[in-house]
């Protein structure tokens, strides 16, 4: 699916005046206008999921922003954490360091842009098969993860487009014999996001192999990168309200 040479909609701000088709993988996004100052937001895909809003504006316009965002929401809101499961692992012997780039997952968000407001409208994944949870230590005491297969790329450029993001990972192994890593989780709400067509890259994450009294443990911190590709906004995750919610009788 490269970038060249795809059909589908590309990352970015987009202003409808009557009607606007946007087509991601396995999802198609319908938006016209429908009345003074009210726009339609209708959203399918491939496994019959249907979303349909209305959207009242101050203008004859709707702008939204469409970005690549952190992988929390599907198949449902539960942890801020991620499990990338290397394909390959990395073995570092002892005092060594070596920096990665691997793939992580993302999902699509929909922004409705009202003045200098950035409104969380809608999300989905353009690859439900591989959302899914993981269990990261103990079934009393463990962590809920989302969990990803992830490989080794060679660069930021190797992102599967709208599937996935590229992170840069630094692991640095301070403890005084080889170990090999196969896994890393960390919590990515710590990290931001950002895009080019329809290409993402993620802040990166750096790894501290080291021994605290009698145990060796992982310590992770997310680093800030330097870029020319747009930033995502956080993407709020907006429930319908019902009418106890807004107090009305």
């Amino acid at each position: 699916m490269s970038e060249e040479s795809s059909d589908f909609a590309k990352y970015g701000s987009y202003e409808i005046t009557d009607s606007l088709n946007l087509t991601f993988p396995g999802t198609e996004i319908k938006i016209r206008k429908v009345g003074n100052n009210v726009f339609s937001y209708a959203r399918n895909d491939s496994e019959d999921n249907f979303v349909e809003k209305l959207i009242p504006t101050k203008s004859e316009k709707l702008k939204i922003e469409i970005t690549p965002i952190r992988p929390l929401n599907f198949p449902a809101r539960r942890t801020n954490y991620v499990y990338l499961e290397l394909e390959t692992p990395i073995f570092l012997h002892e005092g060594s360091s070596a920096a990665v780039f691997v793939r992580c997952p993302i999902e699509i968000g929909v922004y409705y842009i009202h003045e200098t407001h950035e409104n969380s409208l809608d999300c989905f994944t353009c690859d439900s098969f591989n959302a899914r949870f993981c269990l990261y230590g103990s079934p009393e005491s463990g962590t809920l993860c989302k969990y990803y297969k992830s490989e080794i790329v060679e660069s930021y450029e190797d992102s599967v487009p709208y599937v996935n993001g590229v992170l840069q990972i630094s692991l640095n192994n301070h403890l005084q014999k080889g170990v090999s890593i196969g896994k890393i989780v960390f919590p990515i709400s710590d990290n931001s996001i950002y895009y080019k067509g329809s290409r993402a890259i993620i802040d990166s994450i750096t790894a501290e192999l080291k021994k605290k009294l009698t145990i060796e443990i992982i310590d992770i911190q997310p680093k800030s990168i330097e870029t020319n590709w747009k930033k995502s906004p956080t993407y709020e995750k907006i429930e319908t309200a019902k009418r106890m919610d807004m107090g009305v009788d």
